[in-house]
């Protein structure tokens, strides 16, 4: 048996009170007189015995009362394994609210469960102690430490929150707020189900920090989700269908059936169908959506599931352009073919400049640029061609016959695309078509149909390169590609090796090649618009700038309220920073005045919640390593004096002062009915 405050035993001197009281206070005696002596000495002798036992149990009960009430102020304890530490002590109390934690345990949800804990832990310690109270939230008033009784109203004032932190994050918060006070003595504790994701330490080297796991353990529930959404098409156009595919998993063991799909888009709500998804598995299913408007267009997603709902709901925003701005860069005269070929494409608008006087600063406003037989590429505008596709752009080549092929293949190899070689003047035929490739996906109905496909009185020959990453949208009969295409960043480099002019080339005269493969090849990008965000990560938003002016604020609106986002402004791009602003999943209409919105962006919540997969007991405790405690208790377990066994050892100090109390008692006792 230990001390905690040895300090207070010197008060055992006490003792010595009560042997005086004995020795000089039981000792008087009174006079009795009886007029018989033989009755005087029986009397005297009987009460001389009764009141010596009397007083020896008296001084017995104030001696041990003495003991227990010195002993009391000591506070006596047996140690445990755990080393017991003194004095004032640092308190950090981690309780996991992300939406896992609203899973039932036994009858009440995790969470309560978790706050119920939490109160616990702090009770266990002294009023002098300080205590930071963390959620998954990360606030700044969670940052410090506080009182015993403010640490109590903080643990009330906790709510489920769709933000989610791994436990390196969680202990590097909980360091920093218990090196901000004077205490020496510091422990962490983190209360949660912790899901297999939470789990990224395999090992904690500080010898500092007593770091403690309360695990919770849930009911096991079967869960299913809608995982991701993405269009076919990286562009929506007006009056086109395009496939909106939905990912949906199921996160259990069990096979889930009946699952309804539904989207609401427009103002109306359409069932989709139902599917049956086996265990650990997605499905798949494709909603197709026609828009018939430009602007912003809102769609939300949504299946049938319980009891885990927060990941029941997708939403999605696109953008349907106006217009389809396309760049042709002529070496002379401009291009009928090309000219006609884009005015009879609904909502495309072709612009066409001189190599001799390009304005490179407008190039990002052009979905996709085209040189057309350009007898040289001057490095600047290689440069810039090469940074337009790399930004999502598509840039598409018809070399001319006469082409200086240096430029042409310092123009190509930074790409870098296959290299232009000699230039051979013979009758080719064009054989096959890549109909599985986007550029020629879904444009035929009927792809043994005889196309007419074009025939070529000369080309160049190519030097090709495997390690190039080339895809031959168009082949010759003999296997050489005539048209080609290669990933450029987030754009894509689209290369024919043959001049578009008809003394060379019939490509424009086969129009069910020519239209089509101009209207993928604009719309096609390796970069697609995102159509969702989600809550938590550090997302940053690329929008239009809308006005010419850096002195603009920007805010976005939603059903929570409006705030106002980082912004940072460059060139026509304003980039829009979000934070752990947005809590709540749905649209955010981005806008300047309140009666315009210029744009609306949609935000889901983190699916990592949604893996119902829990690591718990012996197998948290193997994973962690030794410098984490695991405190695993039964439910109905108070968890109070467990700490206070672990951090002070078997207290006894209210033993004692019980015993203090009852000897007291028994004084009384004797004094009063004896």
């Amino acid at each position: 048996m230990q001390f905690l405050y040895p300090t207070f035993l010197f008060a055992l001197a006490a003792l010595a009170i009560p042997i005086i009281l004995h020795l000089f206070y039981f000792r008087r005696f009174k006079k009795v007189y009886f007029t018989n002596v033989r009755f005087l000495r029986e009397v005297k002798e009987e009460t001389s015995a009764r009141s010596k036992l009397r007083n020896i149990l008296v001084l017995i009960a104030r001696l041990l009362a003495v003991l227990f009430l010195v002993l009391a102020f000591a506070q006596p304890f047996i140690p445990q394994d755990a080393e017991v530490k003194q004095g004032q002590k640092a308190v950090s109390v981690f309780v996991d609210n992300s939406f896992s934690m609203t899973a039932l345990s036994q009858e009440a949800p995790l969470l309560e469960r978790a706050k119920q804990r939490a109160r616990e832990i702090v009770q266990a310690y002294g009023v002098e102690d300080e205590f930071q109270i963390l959620t998954a939230d990360f606030e700044g008033r969670h940052q410090r430490l506080v009182s015993r009784d403010d640490a109590m109203n903080l643990i009330d004032e906790i709510q489920i929150s769709p933000a989610t932190r791994e436990l390196s994050k969680v202990l590097t918060r909980q360091q920093q707020a218990l090196n901000t006070g004077k205490a020496e003595t510091q422990s962490a504790y983190i209360i949660s189900d912790f899901q297999q994701n939470m789990v990224d330490v395999q090992s904690y080297q500080d010898t500092l920090l007593e770091i403690n796991l309360v695990p919770l353990q849930a009911v096991q529930e079967r869960n299913v989700g809608i995982d991701s959404a993405w269009f076919e098409a990286p562009v929506q156009m007006l009056n086109q269908t395009n496939n909106l595919l939905v990912s949906v998993r199921n996160y259990s063991d069990e096979d889930a059936d009946n699952v309804r799909l539904s989207i609401r888009y427009e103002g109306q709500s359409k069932p989709v169908g139902t599917m049956s998804i086996p265990g650990r598995s997605a499905v798949t299913d494709t909603v197709p959506i026609t828009t018939l408007r430009t602007g912003w267009h809102n769609a939300e997603l949504a299946i049938t599931d319980y009891p885990i709902q927060f990941d029941d709901k997708y939403f999605v925003t696109f953008d349907v352009p106006e217009v389809i701005n396309v760049l042709i860069i002529n070496e002379e005269t401009p291009s009928r073919y090309l000219d006609a070929a884009f005015a009879g494409i609904q909502n495309f608008r072709a612009t066409n400049q001189f190599s001799r006087n390009l304005e490179y600063s407008q190039f990002p406003n052009y979905q996709m640029i085209v040189l057309n037989e350009l007898l040289t590429i001057s490095s600047g505008l290689a440069a810039e061609l090469k940074q337009y596709a790399e930004n999502g752009g598509n840039v598409l080549v018809f070399p001319a016959r006469q082409a200086d092929l240096n430029s042409y293949r310092s123009f190509l190899g930074a790409f870098p695309a296959n290299d232009f070689q000699s230039f051979e003047q013979s009758e080719k035929n064009v054989g096959s078509v890549n109909t599985e490739e986007f550029i020629f996906r879904d444009v035929f109905e009927n792809r043994s149909a005889n196309l007419r496909l074009p025939t070529t009185q000369g080309n160049f020959r190519t030097n090709r390169t495997n390690a190039r990453g080339e895809e031959q949208l168009l082949t010759y009969r003999d296997g050489n590609a005539f048209l080609s295409k290669f990933r450029v960043g987030q754009g894509n480099l689209y290369v024919c090796v043959a001049p578009l002019d008809e003394q060379f080339n019939n490509l424009a005269q086969s129009g069910e090649i020519f239209i089509p493969m101009l209207y993928k090849m604009a719309i096609s990008s390796n970069r697609a618009k995102k159509i969702a965000y989600t809550i938590g990560r550090d997302e940053v938003i690329e929008s239009e700038h809308f006005v010419n002016s850096t002195d603009i604020v920007y805010k976005l609106r939603g059903e929570s309220g409006e705030f106002i986002p980082e912004q940072r402004i460059i060139g026509a791009k304003a980039f829009l920073g979000i934070g752990n602003q947005i809590l709540q999943a749905g649209f955010y209409d981005l806008f300047l005045s309140q009666d315009t919105t210029l744009a609306t962006y949609a935000f889901n919540y983190d699916r990592k919640e949604s893996e119902l997969d829990y690591i718990a007991g012996e197998a948290l405790q193997a994973q962690v390593g030794e410098n984490m405690n695991v405190i695993d208790v039964m439910e109905e377990a108070v968890l109070t004096a467990r700490i206070e066994e672990r951090s002070q050892g078997i207290v006894l100090w209210r033993w004692c002062l019980i015993l203090a109390l009852a000897f007291l008692a028994v004084e009384v006792l004797l004094l009063r009915f004896w």
